[in-house]
């Protein structure tokens, strides 16, 4: 029986070029690169330039990932970008993205969901494409989240960087099994009660202001490491399958004791784990593709392969998605 599939035909990204080390923020605020690697796994980041726009970055990750997929611009009548840093509060980012690209068809829009963004844009998507209403979407993790730091606040500013990843998603025909390239299941969950927990204190009906981010890390971790493992739990009981029978994991790369727990605790073994957070950062919607991008580039993650993404995020969030390449 023929089933429609959404699947992922091209990947890209971009990083700002400049470079911020632990060493560098020491400079500036009280902290150390021991102190910094031993809680969070993280070495470097990359930062947005003054005038360096999300939209920037977002546009350089969707034309590496038409590159890669070879498909014209003109095949995508779907933009969606996950961001929680827009260039403006309103219009929407992605039609700026629409607009760079010469695309005057379709529909674009932003979709916030903070550090799960990612994969709530990918199953969202998904569904439009399963759905018939569009064929080939630009799925976008973009972000210049160093512009909502405090650098005061030493448990913040030091876990966070700027980049865009971003995937060509293409409606094929599978035949209903799990061997069917695309996307097999999404699971997506949010429960606003912590929003405490983690968020920005500012907004336009709230402050006026843009604000910084807060986070209440120990609680963050707690029930990351517990949500996250009941999202993979989900996705392979949706599908019949075992944590053996996964080749990738490409989490939301937040912080190495995060992903290190998460992985334990599923019992994955570290050498299937995708990890670029010790050179990356948190980069909030942005971190999975991001990572994703990086492990095709380099040849590990090869076609008929069965990959794992997952993130959580502020609200919170939190969601998985089971792709075969």
């Amino acid at each position: 029986m023929s089933v429609p599939r959404s699947v992922i035909t091209g990947v890209g990204s971009y990083l700002p070029k400049k470079i911020v080390t632990n060493d560098d923020l020491s400079k500036i605020v009280d902290t150390s690169d021991e102190w910094i690697v031993e809680r969070s796994g993280i070495r470097q980041r990359h930062m947005a330039e003054d005038g360096e726009k999300t939209s920037d970055l977002a546009l350089a990750a969707a034309k590496a990932a038409l590159a890669n997929a070879g498909v014209d611009a003109q095949e995508i009548d779907l933009i969606i970008m996950a961001t929680t840093t827009p260039d403006n509060t309103f219009p929407a980012t992605a039609t700026t993205i629409q607009a760079e690209l010469g695309i005057h068809h379709g529909a674009a829009f932003d979709l916030q969901a903070v550090c799960s963004g990612f994969v709530f844009g990918l199953s969202t998507a998904d569904n439009f494409l399963k759905a018939g209403q569009f064929k080939n979407a630009l799925v976008i993790g973009a972000e210049t989240f160093s512009r909502l730091l405090d650098f005061e606040d030493r448990t913040t500013c030091v876990l966070f960087g700027d980049g865009a990843g971003a995937v060509v998603v293409q409606a094929q025909e599978g035949e209903g099994t799990i061997q069917d390239r695309g996307v097999l299941t999404a699971h997506l969950h949010s429960d606003g009660r912590h929003k405490e927990k983690l968020y920005v204190d500012g907004g336009p009906s709230s402050t006026q202001t843009v604000g910084h981010v807060r986070m209440i890390g120990r609680d963050v971790f707690r029930h990351a490491v517990v949500n996250i493992a009941d999202v993979i739990n989900e996705a392979l009981d949706a599908t019949n399958l075992t944590i053996d029978d996964i080749d990738w994991f490409v989490p939301h790369q937040a912080n190495k004791r995060i992903l290190d727990g998460t992985a334990k605790r599923i019992g994955l073994p570290p050498e299937k784990v995708v990890m670029t957070v010790g050179e990356h950062g948190n980069t909030s919607a942005a971190s999975v593709p991001l990572a994703l991008s990086v492990a095709v580039a380099d040849g590990r993650i090869k076609r008929g392969d069965l990959v794992l993404l997952e993130a959580m995020g502020g609200g919170f969030t939190w969601g998985s998605a089971l792709i075969r390449w």
